[in-house]
């Protein structure tokens, strides 16, 4: 359901465009590694792989939203992924990806582990990336394929107040989006070093997706600090 509600809603925030380095789709059992800029984008993300006939795909998320009743019994129901970040059952998730995984499932996460804090609707690389990405491919040889998302920033950025309005006004304004996916890569080493590949194959994905955009290309602020989504 919530595949279905992106594809129909994401048309009418902005003009999104899905291009990728690999014509023949992704294999199944494969890792989507996402940068993060937005909480508009993960609507982004799942509307590209619709559109590349990805079918079902499972998402690990930060565990607030499945306290949102109508957003937390979708999650639930469709078998996403709760990521509680410092609790003693943090691990749990990426064995849960482990196993859907193996089934041949499309599995989605943030290696950023959140959204940024700055305050301007502009596109930036992806932040240093935690290590989970590389754990989890490391541990089941799972291909990682980069995905690079350009343009969410400008339907909701800011304050939440700016966040109403931007997401009000998008439909008039229709802002350009764009979601690219790389090829697929193979990570290895220890969990710094795949952390650091993926993080390198991510960022090249985002620029194609920032320059189809015509987002300026900066580099991150070191000041800029995660959020929960």
């Amino acid at each position: 359901m919530l595949s279905d509600l992106a594809q129909r809603l994401v048309p009418a925030l902005g003009r999104l465009d899905v291009t990728a380095d690999d014509p023949d789709g992704l294999a199944p059992g494969t890792i989507v590694a996402a940068n993060h800029s937005s909480l508009i984008d993960p609507g982004l993300v799942l509307a590209a792989l619709a559109r590349r006939q990805v079918d079902r795909p499972i998402v690990l998320a930060a565990a607030g939203l499945w306290r949102i009743p109508v957003l937390g019994r979708r999650l639930r129901a469709e078998g996403h992924i709760a990521v509680r970040r410092g609790d003693r059952r943090a691990a749990e998730c990426l064995e849960q990806a482990a196993e859907a995984l193996a089934r041949g499932r499309i599995v989605v996460l943030y290696p950023e582990g959140g959204i940024p804090d700055w305050s301007d609707s502009g596109d930036r690389e992806p932040r240093d990336f935690r290590t989970g990405v590389a754990r989890l491919a490391l541990a089941t040889g799972a291909p990682v394929v980069p995905l690079g998302q350009a343009g969410a920033r400008r339907i909701t950025s800011g304050s939440r107040p700016k966040q109403v309005a931007g997401l009000l006004t998008a439909p008039l304004r229709r802002p350009r989006l764009h979601v690219h996916l790389g090829a697929p890569v193979r990570l290895s080493g220890s969990p710094a070093e795949a952390a650091a590949q993926a993080h390198e194959a991510v960022t090249a994905a985002w620029r194609t997706a920032a320059a189809r955009t015509g987002s300026t290309a900066r580099a991150s602020a070191g000041a800029c600090t995660r959020t929960d989504e």
